[in-house]
């Protein structure tokens, strides 16, 4: 009986709690949405400070949303990072009491071109000279040979292409699609850094 009891105890304290919690007026929340350049939104860690000094941090969704509550009235800077991305801050985002400040989906992370791979590239004809409106494909390299695209770029007016990539060690396939076989070229990233690959259209033969 007295296990019981001590049960009953237990959960009427949990639920007197939660209640209490519920009907708290004195501090309010902030809420948001990150959008990113390149990548998902989720897992961006938003910090929460007043002035250099660190209070709390949570974690967005897969869709890039944050909610972070119980935070006493006041101004607080935010500090959003994720790897590869750059770093954003929000500052000056008052919060009331008993209310949640809404930062809507302005917020969105660029590329960290510091600390990405980009493989460079031209491409020509068979004269030497720039192709415009190529089709150019990027393909992963997995280490048992198979190959998955990933990524696809038709050229600028001057021929060239650019794929932002993370850094991390792979072996990757630059193909140009033609009315034949692609013409392609393997590239092996292995860090932060500019890989440049040119891809030229075989020379046609002369008439005679």
């Amino acid at each position: 009986m007295r296990f019981k009891k001590s049960i009953v105890t237990v959960l009427f304290g949990l639920l007197a709690s939660g209640f209490a919690f519920a009907q708290d007026k004195t501090t309010g929340s902030i809420k948001g949405k990150v959008r990113v350049e390149s990548g998902t939104p989720n897992n961006v860690t938003v910090i929460v400070r007043q002035g250099d000094r660190e209070l709390r941090h949570v974690s967005t969704d897969k869709s890039g949303k944050f909610v972070i509550d119980r935070l006493a009235p006041g101004s607080y800077g935010l500090t959003f990072r994720k790897p590869g991305l750059s770093i954003g801050t929000i500052e000056n985002v008052v919060v009331k009491a008993g209310d949640t400040r809404s930062l809507g989906d302005r917020l969105v992370l660029t590329i960290d071109e510091g600390s990405i791979a980009f493989i460079r590239g031209s491409v020509f004809s068979g004269s030497g000279r720039s192709l415009p409106n190529a089709k150019v494909e990027l393909a992963r390299v997995n280490p048992d040979g198979t190959v998955k695209k990933i990524d696809g770029r038709v050229t600028t007016e001057t021929g060239s292409f650019v794929f932002r990539l993370a850094p991390e060690t792979a072996k990757y396939r630059v193909s140009l699609k033609t009315d034949g076989e692609p013409i392609s070229r393997d590239v092996e990233v292995d860090g932060a850094a500019v890989y440049r690959v040119a891809l030229s259209l075989p020379e046609k033969p002369a008439k005679p």
